[in-house]
């Protein structure tokens, strides 16, 4: 067999026809290549440039939030400075729960640092999987909080917060009310000033990782307007004795409750208000909402004869009565009036209408609201505030009743002078104190240091200055208060009452309300105080005897407390001479008379 060799020429066709030479494969590489190259530059544009937008929101979605700035509330102090509700720095834990249910097995150990069950945490997890936001746990002192964050449990997260502190606890928790746990007020000043210690939270754009930790601040969208700060008329020293005083009044006689308002006589700013029983706003959960009402402001009761003065108020600005005549007949201590048995503790005789206020005689007020005319005598009340609100701005504010005088009998007429048949809050009695106390003027009680409001007459400046020179003698022997409600060195005008509480078809035989209001120094007077104690059932329940010494004590020690000078100099110095109205009388103040034998203004309605 022969085999030909294969020539150049075959050889070369060969290499022909094997494939594009290398420049064509060159082309088809490059041209690849610059398509690949064309189709990532479009994606880029329409990446960066035509969808920018799009995946920005999507990126921002998952990784960027808008979170609060809380800010702070604004401070409420006493008129002296002193703070009375502060906002301290906490933290509020929460998570997204699906990211903690992934990691099922640190529950429990989550729970722990909570202070929670671990079975109920899971649940409440479970139960809200589909939210990426849920407290765990709101208001954690900082130190507690950290340690549960320093956990590192993915998904939990710590927010700042401010929660609100109350340094006199109990002392002012009326007045201040609280707030809730999202920082907004509840209840008294907190809830009357909200907006304006609120202040607005401002709101940033931050950048978190997977885990939910912030890792970078973006941007700034609202500046945050911290709370404004609140200055009140309270002086928290004052508060606190009258809190004292009343509290070991209420305990001596057993009693179901009490309040005191102590005003500032020429400006109607409320130097203190206390209420028992209280509560503590540090500590809500424990409390009952009765502790909570603000009785001073909320409860009403019948004023009994503390009513008197504003009785003569009429009655001296009638033109028929001065303070000495004309002389009223209340011999026998009773006096049947249309069917009604109205009475005296004693047997008094014949008085003037300051004997009337001296003895607090019931058939003597009686005789003489008999006597004056319906419209003058029901003006006078209205105008003294009672049946109306003071305005004084604090929520829930009651108005007390009073009886249109078109609708007064006779007989009614005569009971509403010795303080039956109307109601009214130990605020209005103070008020109508401190009107007759400051020439005449009503000053709208106010809770706020140096606040406005719009005086305006009610009585004549003389009538005021009689007024004044009637309600001492309750004070001097011979009267309701005396010794009870006397300050060493001061004058004191006042007036004691004892009204037996309205139940359901009448009146209580066994339950009294026992009340004193008066005013300091009596020549010139600056602080005018109300006590009013609810069933006292130890000991004795006539206002002279209950609330007197109250008055006496909180006033002395409030007295020195401002730098308010003695007005009777013959008691200057201490074993010095006791002056009254008539003069130099002795070195001691009078001794006090025997419970049982003691002058007393109980009232039968």
């Amino acid at each position: 067999m022969v085999t030909r060799k294969p020539t150049p020429s075959s050889r070369q066709g060969r290499r022909h026809s094997a494939g594009p030479s290398a420049s064509k494969r060159m082309t088809v590489v490059v041209s690849l290549l610059g398509l690949a190259s064309l189709g990532l530059m479009a994606r880029a544009f329409d990446l960066q440039v035509v969808g920018k937008q799009f995946y920005q929101r999507q990126g921002d979605a998952r990784f960027l939030r808008e979170m609060p700035i809380p800010v702070s509330r604004g401070t409420i102090f006493d008129r002296n400075g002193e703070p009375l509700a502060v906002s301290t720095p906490v933290m509020s834990i929460w998570a997204n729960p699906s990211e903690v249910l992934e990691n099922e097995d640190r529950i429990p150990q989550l729970a722990q640092a909570l202070g929670t069950d671990a079975e109920e945490l899971k649940e409440r997890l479970e139960q809200r999987s589909d939210r990426e936001f849920l407290f765990l746990r709101r208001q954690m002192a900082p130190e507690a909080a950290q340690a549960v964050l320093d956990l590192g449990i993915p998904g939990v997260n710590g927010q700042r917060e401010f929660r609100r502190f109350y340094p006199s606890g109990e002392v002012t928790s009326h007045v201040l009310g609280f707030t809730n746990i999202d920082d907004h007020g509840q209840e008294g000043l907190e809830l009357a000033y909200d907006d304006w210690l609120s202040g607005k939270p401002g709101e940033k754009r931050v950048i978190r990782d997977r885990m939910g930790h912030i890792v970078e601040d973006v941007e700034q969208v609202r500046a945050p307007q911290p709370g404004r700060n609140l200055t009140l008329s309270i002086d928290r020293r004052v508060q606190f004795l009258a809190y004292s005083e009343l509290k070991a009044a209420i305990e001596k006689s057993n009693a179901d409750s009490g309040s005191m308002v102590i005003l500032d006589v020429k400006t109607g700013e409320v130097l203190a208000m206390v209420n028992l029983p209280t509560y503590n706003p540090n500590a809500l959960v424990s409390t009952a909402a009765s502790d909570r009402r603000n009785r001073s402001m909320t409860d009403v009761f019948e004023p009994g004869s503390t009513i008197k003065p504003v009785l003569m108020a009429a009655a001296l600005s009638s033109g028929k009565f001065t303070p000495t005549s004309p002389l009223i007949d209340t011999t026998g201590g009773h006096w049947f009036f249309l069917g009604h048995d109205i009475h005296d503790t004693h047997n008094w005789g014949v008085l003037t209408p300051t004997g009337v206020i001296t003895k607090s005689s019931n058939v003597g007020a009686a005789h003489i609201a008999a006597d004056l005319d319906t419209s003058l005598m029901y003006d006078t009340y209205r105008a003294f505030g009672f049946g109306s609100s003071t305005n004084s701005g604090f929520p829930g504010e009651a108005s007390g009743h009073l009886k249109p005088g078109g609708g007064w009998g006779l007989r009614e007429k005569a009971i509403l002078g010795y303080g039956y048949g109307l109601n009214v809050t130990v605020l209005q009695l103070a008020n109508a104190y401190a009107t007759i106390a400051d020439g005449g003027v009503m000053h709208p009680p106010t809770f706020i240091k140096g606040g406005e409001n719009d005086a305006k007459t009610i009585i004549e400046p003389q009538i005021s200055k009689e007024l004044i020179g009637m309600l001492e003698t309750t004070t001097q022997p011979g009267g309701t208060a005396a010794p009870y409600a006397w300050i060493a060195n001061y004058t004191v005008a006042g007036k004691t009452g004892t009204a037996h509480k309205a139940t359901v078809g009448g009146y209580s035989k066994d339950n009294y309300g026992a009340a004193f209001a008066g005013f300091v120094p009596a020549t010139n007077p600056r602080l005018v105080a109300a006590v009013v104690v609810d069933n006292p059932k130890k000991g004795s329940y006539y206002g002279g005897l209950v609330s007197g010494p109250v008055f006496a004590k909180v006033m002395d020690g409030a007295l020195r407390l401002l730098d308010i000078p003695p007005d009777n100099i013959g008691r200057w110095y201490v074993g010095g001479p006791v002056q009254d109205q008539n003069g130099l009388t002795g070195s001691k103040p009078p001794e006090a008379p025997n419970i049982e034998e003691a002058p007393v203004d109980e009232a039968t309605p």
